[in-house]
């Protein structure tokens, strides 16, 4: 794992965690130790409206602690209600947290290879549908980090668990002076959570 992330794993306070957000997050951390029960591989699709801010940091902290912890067959991916683009302020808060983002495709939705390590595969980062081809048809969990999404979509088909674990969307802090500080807090908080998913899930 590239040394600035490392630093920042190891920075990241779980203990301001609130006993109310851990209530929140156990049936996640239980689908995960579930399937690494029964030897299958654990698919988690986390879905938001656009698929451009809090999708992103999740899908993406929750592959870097899965590596971290070597939890092992953990795929991560994302997708929203409909499509848009992984909006510039995720691309920017990563990179400057230690991401190496390359672009592999222009336009209005481009595609981005994004690495946390010189040995694992990068995470494919780009705005799509939930049941875009790209994601996994079945036998995943649907992990509802907005509130918008979790109410518009009472049932995602093919998803074996529907995990609601919302957070709040930096987009109200866009064109502010706060709009940094949001993105990174939001980054920050999706990290520490996802590294406590897997602390729990190692530490059993």
């Amino acid at each position: 794992m590239f040394a600035k992330i490392k630093s920042v794993i190891e920075e990241l306070e779980i203990n301001s965690i609130s006993e109310e957000r851990k209530t929140i997050i156990q049936p996640f951390i239980d689908f995960i130790i579930g399937k690494e029960e029964v030897g299958e591989t654990v698919n988690l699709n986390f879905i938001c409206t656009h698929n451009s801010r809090r999708s992103h940091f999740a899908q993406i902290w929750a592959q870097v602690m899965a590596s971290h912890f070597k939890v092992k067959n953990v795929n991560c991916f994302s997708g929203g209600t409909e499509a848009t683009a992984l909006f510039v302020l995720v691309k920017e808060t990563l990179e400057e947290t230690g991401f190496v983002i390359k672009t592999i495709s222009e336009g209005n939705n481009p595609r981005f290879e994004i690495f946390f390590s010189d040995e694992q595969k990068p995470v494919i980062g780009f705005s799509k549908t939930f049941d875009d081809a790209f994601n996994p048809t079945n036998n995943f969990a649907a992990i509802m980090t907005c509130s918008q999404a979790d109410e518009n979509c009472p049932f995602i088909p093919g998803s074996e668990k529907r995990i609601p674990i919302t957070y709040e969307d930096p987009k109200e802090f866009d064109n502010t002076e706060f709009q940094k500080e949001k993105y990174k807090e939001r980054s920050m908080q999706i990290a520490s959570e996802m590294y406590y998913v897997f602390f729990k899930i190692k530490g059993r």
